[in-house]
């Protein structure tokens, strides 16, 4: 079988995707759809280059072809000259691509760059188009098909591909309602599972409820508001004297907001900034709760990792949450804008231990039937047979 991916060559969603299928002796290509340094997870495939040079990682067996690096180049330059972003050569080596791989299928991973990028490759070359799967990332359906420059281009990408796969119900329905009349593809996350016996090893033995960490997600744009967590925490100030606030991923605003909110408060700010994924991991193992706030997500990778490690979880209302832990149970789903509803819910998961104890035990549970890799991978490898074998019959 032979699969092009278009995505983003930095992304670690891309890397471990593509990680699921890497070891089934299929000829796998990735084609960036920007320039970037290719990730260094990525491993057992070719790589079109961009230009910048790809970190050497021993026995990833990665193969790169340069010859592709005059048509980002002449788009580098001319964005440089014009003032604006194009991709009018990439798109174009995208389709000489295509039409020399003759792969069995093209698969877009995200919407918003590379599957806007395949949709005017395909358009190129009309009808000589292989078998085209997008994948939705986060919020390019939930939040992007609300705005007057995406909706046409969703709609138009989801009329032209054949597979659709994502990662909430939600969004299943939300293409279905854009018009799309494809195969859908089974919902499981962007990245993949986890595997959860190397998981289990840095899980600490220590209850939830006898931890004394909070982790809040920093992201403050277009889509994140932990401004809004840290205003909560406020509120909730006179519970939070025996514990540390870790931020992770902070923008710089929060940044300096976490700084005033320590000294007002007296309660400790530990900065998380680019730490290994297992030392994240240990952190959820030693938090209480973890804060994850925005008004736009999928299933948010950051909130599945502290459910495995027996964290509680309180997740904004606009990330899926609500398919894999039921409010008020097993975590707190709340508005992402509100500062006194989080603090409401802040407050319950530091008062009531039983609660955040039988909810470790009970998302334990969610997290080793539905992201274990023993389980998410057999289906993603199905999924392309499927694909494969259904493309040979026709």
């Amino acid at each position: 079988m032979r699969i092009l991916f278009v995505a983003m060559p930095d992304s670690i969603h891309t890397a471990r995707w593509i990680s699921q299928i890497a070891d089934q002796g299929w000829d796998i290509f990735l084609f960036p759809v920007f320039i970037a340094r290719s990730g260094p997870d990525l491993r057992n495939l070719t790589v079109f280059e961009s230009f910048i040079p790809r970190p050497r990682v021993k026995e990833n067996h990665v193969r790169s072809i340069w010859w592709t690096i005059p048509f980002f180049l002449a788009d580098f330059i001319l964005s440089r000259i014009r003032g604006i972003k194009t991709n009018y050569f990439t798109t174009r080596a995208l389709a000489i691509v295509v039409r020399w791989l003759r792969p069995d299928a093209v698969h877009s991973l995200e919407i918003q760059h590379a599957g806007y990028m395949t949709l005017d490759a395909k358009n190129i070359l009309s009808k000589k188009f292989p078998i085209w799967i997008v994948t939705n990332w986060g919020s390019d359906i939930y939040l992007f098909e609300r705005l007057a420059e995406h909706r046409p281009k969703i709609e138009a990408v989801l009329a032209n591909c054949d597979y659709y796969s994502c990662e909430c119900q939600r969004d299943v329905m939300l293409a279905r309602d854009l018009g799309f009349k494809g195969i859908t593809l089974p919902v499981v996350p962007d990245a993949g599972g986890m595997e959860l016996g190397k998981v289990s090893m840095l899980k600490s033995t220590t209850p939830a409820a006898s931890r004394r960490m909070i982790v809040l997600k920093g992201y403050q744009n277009w889509a994140g508001r932990a401004l809004v967590g840290l205003q909560a925490m406020r509120y909730c100030a006179d519970l939070l004297q025996d514990y540390t606030l870790a931020i992770y991923m902070a923008s710089p605003d929060v940044l300096v907001s976490a700084e005033l909110f320590s000294q007002d408060t007296k309660i400790p700010v530990q900065v998380i900034s680019s730490v290994p994924h297992d030392e994240m991991l240990r952190l959820y193992s030693r938090s209480r709760i973890y804060i994850g706030l925005s008004i736009s997500d999928g299933i948010s990778t950051s909130l599945l990792e502290a459910m495995a490690m027996g964290t509680f979880p309180i997740q904004s209302c606009t990330a899926c949450a609500d398919e894999w832990f039921a409010d008020g149970q097993s975590g707190f789903i709340v508005p992402p804008e509100d500062p006194h509803a989080i603090a409401e819910a802040l407050r319950r998961a530091l008062t009531d231990d039983l609660l955040v104890d039988r909810a470790a035990e009970i998302n334990a549970q969610t997290i080793a039937q539905r992201l274990d890799n023993s389980v998410i991978k057999p289906q993603v490898i199905k999924m392309y047979e499927d694909i494969y074998n259904a493309r040979r019959n026709k």
